[in-house]
């Protein structure tokens, strides 16, 4: 048997920890609600000396996914910062003024362009692509975009993934996200600059972070990150250097069900890079 274990408790594994980057979605809400003791999870770390920075894929600024997680019923005393795939996408919009931008994504993501005044115009005129969500997650997937990305491809777009998620949960069920549609352009032969988990730069501006709370660097042994997704925060935090508690009753809840043990053979096709450890839900 291998090592791999499911924890009961975060306490059980932060005695020398000074540093957790969490996920959000899947962690702590679903998307409809908060979950109290994942909340108080992080607050208690908190409370003993420690920083809290939530790493998020979400489309949107930061200051957007507080407001989302205070109307779930998370405190803003869980965490100290956050750090989101759409301000790094901002970044990017910010760095090409004049540009024409084809967006596609949901009207509650306009803030990923808020302030910034791009020039939006339709896929045959625009300079490259941004992409926060499918139009409607409700009843689309991303082979509804096939035709678009095959346009795409043809005009030699860029493509900017503003959520490299595949899917999420929105309470009992998965909706697809803005990666759905970036994978099947990096599939179809289109390129793909992909911001978020689990690429470098959301991690290393979380360290700046928590560098300015702390007052020094962090080592990377000393940092824990919480995540639910093999794809992006479990591969992320191997790629970063850093280890991972695994949430079972995210996304992938199905795969984890009745299981309490794990042989070498099933820990490398269910991870490929094992977490630290995992817990089915995240509680002090």
């Amino acid at each position: 048997m291998t090592a791999l274990r499911f924890v009961d408790r975060l306490s059980d594994l932060v005695a020398e920890v000074e540093v957790v980057l969490s996920d959000i979605w899947g962690v702590v809400h679903n998307g409809l609600e908060a979950f109290p003791e994942a909340c108080e999870a992080l607050h208690r770390f908190r409370s003993r000396g420690g920083t809290v920075i939530l790493i998020t894929n979400a489309p949107r600024p930061a200051d957007s996914v507080q407001r989302q997680l205070r109307k779930l019923g998370v405190a803003d005393d869980t965490y100290d910062a956050i750090v989101s795939s759409g301000d790094l996408t901002r970044h990017f919009v910010a760095d090409h003024p004049g540009r024409k931008m084809f967006w596609i994504g949901p009207e509650r993501d306009s803030s990923i362009h808020r302030g910034l005044d791009p020039v939006l115009a339709p896929l045959e005129q625009a300079d490259y692509i941004v992409c926060t969500g499918l139009f409607d997650d409700e009843t689309e997937s991303a082979e509804d975009y096939r035709q678009m990305m095959l346009q795409a491809r043809e005009r030699r777009l860029m493509l900017v993934c503003a959520n490299p998620d595949i899917v999420v949960e929105r309470g009992d069920r998965l909706i697809y996200c803005a990666g759905a549609i970036a994978e099947l352009y990096r599939e179809l032969g289109g390129e793909v600059i992909f911001y978020g988990k689990p690429h470098r730069p959301i991690y290393e501006r979380a360290m700046e972070l928590a560098a300015k709370r702390h007052g020094h660097a962090i080592a990377l042994d000393r940092v824990l990150a919480i995540g639910d997704s093999v794809r992006t925060d479990l591969a992320g935090a191997h790629g970063f250097g850093i280890d991972c508690l695994f949430v079972t009753r995210g996304i992938h809840a199905e795969d984890f069900e009745g299981i309490d043990q794990f042989d070498p053979a099933s820990v490398k096709e269910l991870f490929g890079h094992p977490p630290r450890a995992l817990t089915r839900e995240l509680r002090w």
